[in-house]
């Protein structure tokens, strides 16, 4: 079992009129991850509205701010217990025995194009045995084919960006991996959590997204930009790909001012807390 403390501060300047926000920075609610305390801060006196997608476990925040400074803090306290298993076996589902809520995640999306990578994913991956070792494959091809480089994307670079260019971030990452998940009819989401146990030299903690593959049953987790520990993810959101689980998405005018987030393990070896480190088995919070 793992405890996560986390605290994220974000702060804006918004202009006349005023500025709408929705923002996806709250634990989600699932079978495996249990929040067990959190505390949202507002500078400014307005009345939030949190909503929770019955089929997503996203929760939303939402708000409506005047002109002039403000600042959104969430800290919480985060359970997670891991369902792990052996890499061969687990194995691929397939598309006719697939749950209808996994079914919305084989097509294409905005940013993965999954159905311009047919030759790609035929020369590189179809002969491969089917299962974990396949999907682990298509990870590590695209760790090995692009260059984690901050600064090299922005809100529009999608899959077949990050393969011209060979290079981005980790949402670039997980884009390009889920397409050529599903190109192969194996269905893949975009998750959104925070880097635990990142390199400092990547820069201060921030935001992370990495993929999660249905498989035997459940959504299992992969981290393609490999900077982060998959032990630690506490997730926020998940969806086809970014643009449906931006950390905040603004409706006004607004400039906004790098996050500030902080994350630790809370260790106790006689309550059986651990600190979370790389596994070789296949892991899950959502089994």
């Amino acid at each position: 079992m793992v405890r996560i403390e986390l605290s994220i501060e974000l702060r804006y300047d918004v202009a006349p009129p005023g500025a709408d926000f929705v923002f996806n920075i709250h634990g989600a609610h699932t079978r495996c991850q249990i929040v067990q305390s959190e505390e949202l801060t507002l500078s400014q006196q307005v009345l939030p509205q949190i909503y929770t997608d019955p089929a997503t476990h996203n929760r939303y925040l939402r708000l409506s701010a005047q002109p002039g400074p403000l600042t959104v803090g969430y800290h919480a306290v985060v359970q997670l217990h891991h369902h792990l298993a052996r890499p061969q076996d687990v194995h691929e589902v397939p598309v006719a025995r697939l749950p209808p809520e996994a079914l919305s995640y084989i097509y294409p999306s905005r940013y993965c194009q999954s159905d311009v990578l047919a030759r790609l994913v035929m020369g590189e991956f179809a002969l491969l045995p089917q299962g974990y070792s396949r999907v682990l494959a298509i990870q590590d091809w695209v760790r090995r084919n692009v260059r984690f480089e901050s600064n090299t994307s922005d809100t529009s670079t999608s899959a077949l960006d990050t393969i011209q260019s060979g290079r981005g971030v980790c949402r670039d990452f997980a884009h390009l991996m889920i397409a050529l998940c599903r190109a192969l009819s194996i269905p893949a989401r975009f998750a959104t959590g925070i880097d635990y146990g990142a390199d400092p030299v990547l820069g201060p903690t921030d935001f992370h997204a990495y993929v999660e593959v249905y498989l035997s049953g459940g959504w299992y987790i992969f981290d393609p930009s490999g900077t982060a520990i998959p032990m630690g993810f506490v997730r926020f959101g998940t969806g086809r790909d970014a643009a449906d689980v931006s950390f905040a998405t603004i409706f006004g005018p607004v400039q906004s001012q790098a996050p500030r987030i902080a994350v630790h393990a809370l260790a106790d070896p006689l309550l059986r807390w651990e600190v979370p480190y790389r596994r070789e088995e296949a892991i899950s919070t959502d089994v």
